[in-house]
């Protein structure tokens, strides 16, 4: 199992998103994905209250400590790499979480278009 290349959406070198929670489906940061993540961790984003709360509903709990998996919990301001899909559902829900461009992987294009994604940029 090793990484695609780390290219963000908008073609440059795909940029840290947290090493504190350390986040990403390698757990080593970044949204780097690979043929065996299915669920394709690769949207840096910054967490609401609002998305963690819409996240836990549709049965992703992000906000409670799974301390067996190294997982502390999120909480609001948090940056951490979601799946692709789960963010746009999210969004049809009307609570996303902010996006950071340079640290979401171009894998994300598969599923959400990069005019989305722009939408709600932090930057």
């Amino acid at each position: 199992m090793s990484p695609l290349p780390s290219r963000n959406v908008l073609g440059g070198p795909l940029k840290p998103c947290s090493e504190d929670p350390v986040t990403g489906f390698f757990r080593n940061g970044r949204c780097d994905t690979c043929a065996e993540d299915h669920g394709c961790h690769t949207v840096c984003v910054e967490v609401t209250e609002d998305f963690l709360a819409a996240s836990r509903v549709v049965g992703n709990d992000l906000s409670t400590p799974r301390l067996e998996y190294g997982f502390p919990g999120l909480k609001a301001g948090d940056r951490w790499c979601v799946c692709a899909e789960r963010w746009l559902e999210l969004l049809e829900m009307n609570v996303p979480a902010p996006v950071i461009l340079t640290a979401t992987h171009e894998r994300t294009l598969e599923h959400v278009p990069l005019t989305v994604l722009q939408l709600y940029s932090t930057a």
